[in-house]
């Protein structure tokens, strides 16, 4: 098991930047495929980023391509999310989250993950 805590969200103006951090606990973060999810109010949860085990591979969700990077530290247990660009429209409370056998296919899924933090609110004002 890993437990999460987030950390970083804020609240800044359209076109601003803010970093995201997620410390995980435990020596098996390296063993976990990690990824960012958000919820704005009133909408479900949607997948934001993730990135494969070994830190090579990175999935984005098509609303934050060329804004958004996801980036990891398994020395440190650490998972990133660095944003750029912010627009209003990424106001949500952003989740980071681990899961221990996702394959490519599903790791966009909320279902891949069993692991969550407790969020942290981003608002972007325009």
């Amino acid at each position: 098991q890993v437990q999460l805590v987030e950390s970083g969200g804020g609240l800044v103006q359209a076109g601003e930047s803010l970093k995201l951090s997620c410390a995980a606990s435990g020596r098996t973060f390296r063993s976990y495929d990690m990824a960012w999810f958000r919820q704005a109010p009133g909408k479900e949860r949607e997948f934001v980023a993730a990135v494969r085990k070994n830190g090579g591979a990175t999935i984005y969700d098509d609303s934050v391509k060329g804004r958004f990077t996801i980036s990891r530290d398994n020395a440190k247990s650490t998972l990133s999310l660095q944003m750029n660009s912010l627009k209003p429209e990424d106001t949500a409370v952003y989740y980071c989250a681990a899961a221990g056998s996702a394959i490519l296919s599903t790791i966009r899924r909320l279902t891949s993950y069993t692991n969550w933090g407790q969020g942290t609110q981003v608002t972007v004002s325009s």
